[in-house]
């Protein structure tokens, strides 16, 4: 049973790292009509499955993005690094541009736009997200397991579990306009960890995790105020 608590530890490591891919998913997925938005949600995080898989197909591939490529301004730039970045850089660009659309964008026919955005686009979009994700997953899991069969099971379980909870957080976030201004504020922090570990400055998860379940503990309260008056 020495295989045990690696197995628990890594799935629930792969749980939380995948919030973020979860509430990335849920956005995207409420552009699109309501009968739309479960098969969104459903094929995107099944990709981002396959993707890990894949991808620990081809470990020693995955740990060669630890390599050096180049030196910059005294940074060293290795393949991971280039992937975060592009990474962090889309997630911000994107997360700004739903907030302002959200925000900013109030008549009718400034947001109808919004709701012309098609499958595919947004499933293209999803895609490059799950490889900035995976990569990042994959990398975590060798350092916490050296048994390859324990990180196949861990990516499966937790996918399954993404799966389960992606509906009632999709559902929360629709029905809450400033739980999904929240949420991409939350997005927005894990785009500039990103940008940040591939540059080699690491920000703490915990920080940002931390920052993000006080923040939503404030609105619950703010929002049970409301409706108590």
């Amino acid at each position: 049973m020495d295989w045990l608590i690696p197995l628990l530890s890594l799935i629930a490591l792969e749980v939380v790292l995948g919030i973020d891919n979860i509430i990335f998913i849920s956005i995207l997925s409420d552009r699109l009509p309501p009968e739309k938005r479960r098969s969104l949600r459903l094929i995107g995080l099944l990709l981002a499955m396959v993707m890990r898989l894949v991808l620990l197909a081809f470990i020693s591939w995955i740990l060669s993005l630890d390599h050096v490529l180049f030196n910059l301004f005294d940074v060293d730039f290795t393949g991971k690094g280039l992937i975060l970045l592009a990474g962090g850089t889309f997630l911000i660009y994107k997360s700004t541009k739903e907030i302002y659309h959200k925000v900013e964008l109030k008549s009718e026919e400034q947001v109808k736009p919004l709701k012309k955005a098609s499958f595919s686009r947004l499933l293209m979009e999803i895609i490059l997200l799950d490889l900035v994700f995976s990569v990042d997953s994959i990398i975590t899991a060798v350092g916490m397991v050296n048994e390859l069969w324990i990180m196949y099971v861990a990516v499966i379980v937790t996918v399954l579990i993404m799966i389960v909870a992606a509906a009632p957080i999709s559902n929360f976030i629709s029905k809450h306009p400033s739980f999904k201004v929240l949420a991409l504020s939350f997005l927005m922090m894990i785009g500039v960890s990103l940008i940040a570990e591939g540059l080699h400055f690491e920000i703490p998860k915990g920080y940002i995790y931390f920052a993000m379940a006080f923040s939503f503990i404030v609105d619950i309260i703010q929002m049970k105020t409301v409706k108590s008056n």
